[in-house]
This record gives C-alpha cells, sequence and structure tokens, in this order.
C-alpha cells in the first residue's frame, strides 16, 4: 500500500474515531444529566468514548509524522513541527482523559481521590487539548502565507478549540465541594460536555471530508 493511501485511510480512521468517540460523550452526558442507570453506565459510555478519542489522538500523530512523504513511520518525535507537537499534546492529553475516566468508573472514591485521580488528569487533559488546538491553529497561519491551508482544515481547528474551552468548563464545574462532596454545577458539568464532545464528533465529521 502506498504511503498516500496509507494516509487517505488513517485520516479515515482518526475522524470516525473522533466522531464516535464524541458522540458517545454526547450520550454518556446525556445519561448523567437524566439520572439513566446511574453513574456505573455513564461511566461506561465515558470510557468506551475515551478509547475512540484516543485512538483518534493516536493516528492523528501518525498523520502528522508521515504527512510529509517518505517511509511509512508508526511513531516519531519531531517536537519543533507545530503539527507534530499539535497531535502529540492531543494523544497526550486523550491519555489523561483515559486514566480519570477509568477511576471514574470504578467509583467509590473519597473525595480527595476523586481530585488526584479524576478531576486532576482530566483537568490537565483540558489544558492540553486546548494547547494543541493553539498549536494547531499556529500551524495553519504558517501555512496560509504559503497557501498551503484550506478552509476544512480551519474550520477543523477552530471547531475543535471550541470543543476544547467547553470540556474545560466542564471540568471546572465538575469539582467536588470537599466540604459537601458535590460538585460545584452538575448541570453546567454535563451540558460542557455534551457541548464540547458535540464539536470534537461534528470536526470529526469535517475531517471525513479532509484529504491529507
Amino acid at each position: 500500500m502506498s504511503v498516500n493511501r496509507r494516509l487517505e485511510l488513517t485520516n479515515r480512521i482518526a475522524a470516525t474515531a473522533f466522531v464516535v468517540g464524541g458522540s458517545l460523550f454526547c450520550l454518556g452526558a446525556l445519561l448523567a444529566q437524566a439520572h439513566v442507570g446511574g453513574p456505573r453506565l455513564a461511566g461506561a459510555v465515558f470510557l468506551a468514548g475515551g478509547v475512540f478519542f484516543t485512538t483518534g489522538g493516536y493516528t492523528s500523530v501518525l498523520l502528522a509524522a508521515n504527512g510529509h512523504g517518505g517511509a511509512w513511520r508508526w511513531w516519531s518525535f519531531e517536537p519543533r513541527r507545530l503539527d507534530w507537537a499539535s497531535a502529540f499534546v492531543l494523544f497526550v492529553g486523550t491519555l489523561y482523559f483515559g486514566v480519570s475516566l477509568l477511576a471514574a468508573l470504578i467509583g467509590d472514591l473519597t473525595t480527595a481521590q476523586e481530585h488526584r485521580l479524576v478531576w486532576s488528569p482530566e483537568v490537565v487533559g483540558c489544558v492540553l487539548f486546548l494547547v494543541s488546538g493553539h498549536l494547531a491553529l499556529l500551524q495553519l497561519r504558517r501555512q496560509r502565507r504559503t497557501g498551503e491551508d484550506s478552509s476544512l482544515d480551519w474550520w477543523i481547528a477552530i471547531v475543535n478549540q471550541v470543543g476544547s474551552a467547553l470540556f474545560m468548563v466542564a471540568a471546572i464545574a465538575a469539582f467536588v465541594r470537599p466540604s459537601t462532596g458535590d460538585e460545584l454545577a452538575v448541570g453546567i458539568a454535563n451540558w460542557g460536555t455534551f457541548a464540547g464532545a458535540a464539536c470534537f464528533a461534528a470536526a470529526g465529521v469535517i475531517q471525513e471530508f479532509d484529504r491529507p
């Protein structure tokens, strides 16, 4: 299989992973908001969505590693390239989300454990998502000077960045008060997660039409 063909297939996998992952996060947020099936059901749906997000993150690294020609590589380390750095930071962010989601699914945690194992990794993941989006926008600004950018790339980056900001809002609202053990604003946390996930799913749909 040629490198170009592999890039097209990898892009399709990444886009589909973000669509499915975002859709599962939307479903999990709706289940949590409606109190359907208890926290374990919503947690399981979120974790399944996290697996797809991580798949999308890794395949994004593959796209960045192989988007400049040469033999196919399953990994690379090119921190000076903004496109690679953006994809790598996104991938690491999905791993932090995975830690948070797994800990939340296990449940029965003290408030201190919630802060350390669930809330803190989630916030770190949100920060990394925002950093990844910022790097992607910087890369697109560079490409605009040479005419290498596309409107689809801009839409993907902007919609994802809005989703990352909404995830951060949801994470802040999900902070558990030590005095009561309750979240700051459950509704904002759930609807922020829903809206942020919908942005990532929409960006995935747009990416389906992009060509690396």
